[in-house]
């Protein structure tokens, strides 16, 4: 999604944050940090790697008006550079304790980083980074002691993977600011994303994309497998990732009369959807432009293999839509009172 070639970081601070349902308290900074060449190259490629490969966006929203989001507010007075920004990051920090209302949210330390140059959408612009570090790894140091050396346990931050994380951009579109989030703890996702944050999804090509490919695999694990089978569940996806490859824009009505032959697996698949868009809290839009960079990232997630009782199972590939149903046969031995697939090749690989 973003480009980090020319980025650079112009103001960092750290600070704590406790938790209210505990009674922790923050601890702040008074201070920018500053750093040796690197550590300054560490600590900007474990902020902003994460964020070089993402898909979807997010766009700041309130229930009455945007511009009394807080996030949305603070960002805007740090591009604008209205006000200081070790004040602000403080705000920034109580308005993320606020938001800790239960035991399963953790402390952590809190970093506020401003960059510079990132690039979006072949625009070059500031952003506002918020990350969170909620879990420290332990690792050794070792140290000279007289004539020995010893080994002491410490704890610290891991640069392998960060636990939450966001940058604003100071770029906009008509539903506002791009935002941008990671969160790899997901047993309070609504504290980092509606609570703290408060974002929505971006009404783009690459949301309808994404949240289309996972109905699609919602419906074929709960009702083509459930009724049809696991070969045919291969099937559907196989064609469904082939429908969205061949299709700059799909048409939702297109889309059933190419991969459906019967009307009863269509009245299967437009009841389901009915119910996964209330259950799931998302619009299936009937219409929408495909994001190939999310067709290819989210057909990853598509389950073709199907695994067998017996310690064997058959991978199809879901790039190949017809292979399931030309070379596959499921059957039944009345012999050995089993059911068996028949695989058709012309050589191993």
């Amino acid at each position: 999604m973003i480009k980090k070639n020319r980025a650079q970081i112009t103001e960092f601070i750290i600070h704590k944050v406790g938790n209210k349902y505990n009674s922790t308290r923050n601890l702040f900074s008074e201070k920018t940090m500053l750093f040796d060449e690197g550590s300054y190259q560490m600590v900007f490629n474990f902020l902003l790697k994460p964020f070089t490969n993402l898909t979807e966006s997010y766009r700041f929203h309130h229930h009455a008006d945007v511009n009394l989001n807080e996030m949305n507010a603070y960002s805007e007075s740090l591009f604008k550079n209205e006000g200081d920004f070790v004040e602000i990051s403080k705000n920034i920090v109580k308005h993320l304790f606020e938001q800790s209302t239960s035991a399963n949210i953790k402390t952590g330390d809190v970093m506020i980083v401003k960059f510079a140059e990132i690039e979006i959408n072949d625009i070059l612009t500031d952003a506002i980074g918020i990350f969170k570090i909620e879990n420290k790894s332990d690792f050794f140091q070792t140290y000279v002691d007289g004539d020995i050396i010893e080994l002491m346990l410490l704890e610290g931050i891991s640069t392998k993977k960060l636990d939450k994380g966001c940058l604003i951009l100071n770029t906009t579109d008509a539903e506002g600011k791009y935002v941008l989030s990671v969160d790899n703890n997901s047993y309070d996702a609504q504290y980092w994303i509606k609570n703290f944050l408060q974002v929505k999804p971006a009404d783009d090509s690459n949301n309808h994309t994404k949240n289309y490919m996972e109905f699609c695999a919602s419906f074929g694990e709960e009702v083509i497998k459930e009724n049809f089978g696991k070969k045919q569940q291969s099937e559907f996806l196989a064609n469904t990732v082939d429908f969205f490859k061949e299709n700059e824009v799909v048409d939702i009505e297109d889309f059933k009369t190419t991969i459906f032959e019967e009307e009863k697996h269509v009245e299967l698949f437009d009841d389901y959807k009915k119910q996964y868009e209330q259950e799931a809290d998302v619009l299936l839009r009937n219409s929408f432009h495909v994001a190939d960079k999310v067709l290819k990232k989210e057909k990853k997630n598509f389950k073709t293999e199907i695994k067998l009782d017996t310690q064997m199972s058959i991978k199809i590939d879901v790039d190949s839509p017809d292979a399931a149903s030309y070379y596959l046969e499921r059957g039944y031995d009345e012999d050995k009172k089993m059911f068996f697939y028949k695989v058709f090749f012309n050589e191993e690989k």
